[in-house]
């Protein structure tokens, strides 16, 4: 697989609309467990900071995690390209202690063609974050390894979504499936698409290190050893 992507190939569907009243679930917007930032809208990965120090404690340098921002449709095709490129990457860093990642959870898909794909992944997603922060890893490298066609809207299919969260021991109990197949989390999804709607990015995966784009310019294209040296370069500042 090639490793460098630039903007042809990185940058999935642009947003066009973002209303989405597809789906039934209640009208309370529930945060899934462990969600963080204004709103409670981010879902974290990776070690928290004072984990981070408590294990580098005596090393050079700071301690502190580098954070990697990614707003992300799991029907976008450019996330998983995204995905597949930098996972392993991703999860180095994240498991020496040296980046946690911040997931904002959008609708970009549903909202240009139709169905409720983005949303019922999202949900799910969200579903297993409410079982810990490893199920949740887990399950988003699933739900990504096995992404149709953003046209098929595969993931319209709580049953599918189910029986993919099989491949993640532990994460299917009675609670995950009323969660998956009554939205629990939908209200929160919706909440974090529209603000994403308003935060002055139109397209995804939209990918910042330290509140800075990195991911999409041709004249910059990002490879996985160019994103370890940024990291590694950020714990330096």
């Amino acid at each position: 697989m090639v490793a460098v992507l630039g903007a042809a190939v990185g940058v999935g569907m642009v947003a066009s609309r973002t209303d989405d009243d597809s789906g039934k679930s209640s009208g309370a917007l529930v945060p899934p467990r462990g969600a963080v930032g204004k709103g409670r809208l981010v879902i974290p990965s990776g070690k928290s900071e004072k984990s981070a120090q408590e294990g580098k404690a005596g090393r050079a340098g700071k301690a502190g995690p580098v954070t990697l921002t990614v707003y992300e449709d799991f029907r976008c095709p450019g996330c998983k390209q995204f995905e597949d490129v930098f996972r392993k990457t991703v999860h180095e860093l994240q498991d020496t202690g040296r980046m946690r990642v911040e997931y904002h959870l959008v609708t970009i898909i549903d909202g240009n063609l139709g169905g409720t794909g983005s949303l019922r992944a999202a949900n799910a997603a969200a579903c297993a974050q409410d079982k810990g922060p490893a199920k949740f890893r887990a399950y988003h490298d699933v739900l990504y390894r096995h992404q149709s066609q953003e046209t098929r809207d595969t993931y319209a299919d709580n049953g599918r979504l189910i029986k993919l969260a099989d491949q993640v021991p532990g994460l299917v109990t009675p609670a995950f499936r009323k969660c998956v197949e009554n939205g629990r989390h939908d209200a929160w999804v919706r909440k974090s698409n529209d603000v994403f709607a308003h935060s002055g990015y139109g397209s995804t995966p939209t990918v910042l290190l330290g509140g800075k784009s990195i991911y999409g310019d041709p004249k910059k294209p990002l490879s996985p050893n160019k994103l370890k040296r940024m990291v590694l370069a950020a714990a330096r500042d």
